[in-house]
């Protein structure tokens, strides 16, 4: 095991909020990866802020994430997050707040069937910077505040590799590297904040990553993720999330684990969340693998892709199945990926069905 590694693995101290959120994880704990549905009238909302005051937006942005964690704790997670219900595109989306970019990302297809194309890329116009930080520290503040004492706490940022995706090079940055490189000390500032405001648990949200081992050499990507975390490393319980693009429930990339190993193993991570339920769980094998490692694995067992809602009875049968590469205490258990593009409905459901589905099993080993 590389030093790097041994040093994720120390416990993280008490979390100053109170409580016990800073614990350890609880054999098959339940999770989330970070976003949630909005509910419908934060969608109108959305498109019509021009209406709205400064008190109104605020108003509306925490009422969004009271609802969110209702919704989670109704469900019984025992790992909640905010829904990342405030990152809509008029304060506190990330390419929002970064300087050295034009405001307006161009799509150069806005008509046919959606793929992640229609998501507009963001020109260069200078160095990146962001003064007041991404807003991920407003968002976890505004959850401490809200949610009851009990359930863990987390906070999802997504990394510099894949926040680059959107960013076209030019001018002093000539590829994605460069501009990867540039951002790497804006988000590892802004998780360096999170852990000093009581944040103890964080997910470093890297799916590009995923999507491009299949033509990239995967122990670079060991080397970004390194270089960002390297300031909170056994100050919380870190993870990522490893995932093959959720837009309009379309991937983006090849959907194969087995380019990302064994340079993946090398990740200082306390946990990787991992896409199976949508992959019919295709290389489930790995999971024994990444915890013979002595890493966590968070296996996603709802497929958010799908209307389907599964029972918790066919929740059970998948914990059954991870059991039988991964002991009970290196394992959690999540929806494959935020639950941002399902409907709300569909979304409760599926939270309170994977819960009951896990409680099955914690009864049969007697964890309950």
């Amino acid at each position: 095991m590389s030093p790097a590694r041994k040093t994720a693995r120390v416990a993280p101290a008490a979390n100053s909020t109170g409580g016990d959120r800073g614990r350890q994880p609880r054999p098959l704990q339940t999770t989330v990866i970070g976003s949630y549905p909005f509910p419908g009238w934060l969608e109108f909302a959305s498109a019509h802020l021009e209406q709205f005051g400064e008190a109104d937006i605020e108003e509306l942005r925490t009422d969004a994430v009271i609802a969110a964690v209702h919704d989670q704790l109704a469900a019984g997670v025992d790992v909640i997050t905010d829904g990342e219900q405030t990152r809509y595109d008029f304060n506190l989306s990330f390419y929002g707040r970064l300087e050295g970019l034009n405001p307006t990302p161009v799509s150069p297809r806005r008509f046919g069937p959606p793929a992640h194309d229609q998501r507009g890329k963001y020109e260069v116009s200078g160095p990146l910077r962001s003064s007041h930080g991404l807003g991920a520290v407003a968002e976890f503040k505004l959850l401490q505040k809200i949610a009851p004492p009990g359930p863990v706490l987390k906070a999802s940022v997504p990394g510099p590799y894949t926040l680059s995706g959107r960013i076209n090079p030019g001018g002093i940055y000539k590829d994605r590297r460069d501009v990867t490189e540039a951002l790497i000390p804006i988000v590892r500032d802004e998780l360096e904040q999170l852990v000093s405001c009581g944040c103890r648990e964080i997910t470093l949200d890297e799916p590009s990553m995923s999507c491009y081992a299949h033509r990239e050499d995967p122990r670079r990507f060991v080397k970004i993720f390194a270089e960002t975390v390297q300031p909170i490393l056994g100050r919380c319980r870190l993870s990522t999330h490893l995932c093959f693009g959720n837009y309009k429930a379309r991937a983006v990339g090849p959907r194969r684990y087995a380019p990302l190993f064994p340079a993946f193993f090398e990740l200082p991570v306390d946990e990787m969340h991992l896409e199976m339920a949508s992959r019919e769980f295709s290389e489930i094998e790995v999971i024994r693998e990444i915890a013979g490692q002595g890493t966590g694995v968070a296996v996603g067992i709802i497929d958010v892709k799908s209307y389907y809602i599964e029972s918790p009875s066919d929740v059970a049968e998948r914990v059954r199945l991870c059991l039988r590469y991964a002991p009970a205490e290196k394992l959690s258990f999540a929806p494959d990926c935020g639950l941002s593009q399902t409907a709300r409905w569909a979304a409760r459901q599926k939270l309170a069905n994977m819960v009951s589905g896990v409680s099955i099993v914690r009864r049969e080993l007697g964890l309950s």
